[in-house]
């Protein structure tokens, strides 16, 4: 990190008379889970290059992906029993969202950017949506349900400036999050509009028993089956050898 940190003021120095820019980097570009992962923490750092003035200048770290497809479903009570009365679908939200930020989100830019740019859990907006009544109540409880799981996470004030210009901070990567896909975004703010922003992807991929298992459940689901059924008879079998009775 040491390195990556004196190329970034190399970067700096080698700049011409251009804008306020941004360069980022990120600790680790692959993730892999094993069976005993129990989470993790990735470093993301960056420089500011042609640094202006401090007042009005913001910076925002968010960590997406990959989307998954989300069913919300509204319990009624109809003659003492409670059933599935209303549904709505949404497509294109992410499975797993981290922001780590200079401020509070709402005091970096206006709605309007924020939502543009799908910068905060609130301004997350789906692709797609499949339901016959008004969508919102149900995105708010997806979002709320996201929340309580731990895959959706907002950490105002986290980011840690090195020096005028370097920055760092470090985001978790917990043990339910899925394989796939990552995006690791980094925006600069000034006075409430982004001025510079930079992408990184993060693989995160199961290795060991647990990718060749996830292949073959995959890939070949007849045969994995299969296998489930001649495991669970044989392990009944010898259960019932290890604890017969005597007659």
């Amino acid at each position: 990190m040491k390195r990556a940190l004196a190329g970034l003021l190399l970067l700096m120095s080698a700049a011409g008379a251009r804008a306020e820019d941004l360069v980022s980097g990120i600790s680790q570009d692959i993730i892999e889970i094993t069976s005993n992962y129990t989470g993790t923490d990735i470093v993301v750092f960056g420089a500011i290059e042609r640094a202006q003035r401090a007042r009005g200048r913001n910076i925002v770290v968010v960590v997406r992906g990959p989307d998954t497809p989300m069913t919300v479903r509204r319990r009624d009570r109809v003659a003492g029993i409670w059933v599935n009365r209303d549904s709505a679908k949404f497509e294109g939200m992410p499975g797993y969202y981290y922001l780590a930020s200079t401020e509070p989100i709402d005091r970096v830019a206006p709605p309007r950017t924020l939502t543009r740019y799908g910068v905060g859990v609130n301004y997350l907006l789906p692709s797609a949506i499949g339901s016959h009544h008004d969508a919102r109540p149900f995105r708010a409880a997806a979002l709320r349900q996201m929340r309580q799981q731990g895959l959706y996470t907002e950490a105002p004030g986290t980011i840690d400036f090195l020096s005028e210009t370097l920055f760092r901070t470090r985001v978790p990567v917990p043990a339910a999050v899925a394989r796939g896909q990552y995006n690791v975004e980094v925006y600069l703010f000034r006075d409430g509009d982004v001025v510079s922003a930079q992408s990184t992807p993060l693989f995160i991929d199961q290795t060991g028993i647990e990718r060749r298992l996830f292949n073959i459940a995959h890939n070949a689901p007849l045969v994995y089956g299969l296998i489930c059924v001649f495991m669970a008879m044989l392990l009944g079998w010898i259960s019932s050898v290890l604890f017969r009775r005597p007659a």
